[in-house]
């Protein structure tokens, strides 16, 4: 059974998420975490590849993060047909070190997927980071949910909740 992280189940649920898009580097991506009255939550928004862009992301604090083993990660939602990355950090901070694990979606149709731990890779602003810290073990302390990788265009990805599964 997993722990749940975050659940999209009421309208207060996607208060703390922030969009993070190209836009910090001069693209004109947007996206937005939103709270839809059907009860989850749906990151969507517009990926666009003018002035160098090409991402869209959000993220949000971890409240309550479990501490010790962590052997994956559990999310369940209802895509597009895109892909995308659920990405984990270690920090608090703003920008740093950032551990990506990425999953398809079948359009229109939920999914429970289950990401392992070791399936996480860590970057620093889209390049490989191979002398990390192990992710196996720490804290998580931010969440969030990415859109890159040349799809250009407009997305929409709906969450229902996203946990942790234990070691």
């Amino acid at each position: 059974m997993p722990d749940t992280l975050f659940l999209f189940d009421h309208p207060q649920s996607v208060a703390a998420w922030g969009a993070i898009d190209d836009r910090v580097m001069g693209g004109v991506s947007r996206s937005a975490l939103r709270f839809d009255p059907a009860g989850h939550a749906v990151f969507g928004g517009v990926v666009s590849p003018d002035n160098n862009g090409g991402f869209a992301s959000v993220r949000a604090p971890v409240s309550d993060a479990p501490n010790g083993a962590i052997d994956a990660l559990q999310i369940t939602v209802r895509g597009d047909g895109r892909r995308y990355k659920l990405n984990l950090r270690i920090d608090g901070g703003f920008d740093g070190i950032n551990y990506q694990a990425a999953f398809d979606t079948m359009a229109g149709e939920w999914q429970v997927l289950r990401l392992p731990i070791d399936a996480f890779r860590a970057s620093f602003r889209g390049r490989p980071v191979p002398d990390a810290p192990a992710l196996r073990g720490a804290r998580i302390r931010q969440v969030g949910l990415m859109i890159a990788d040349r799809q250009f265009g407009p997305f929409e990805l709906a969450i229902r909740e996203i946990g942790t599964v234990g070691g």
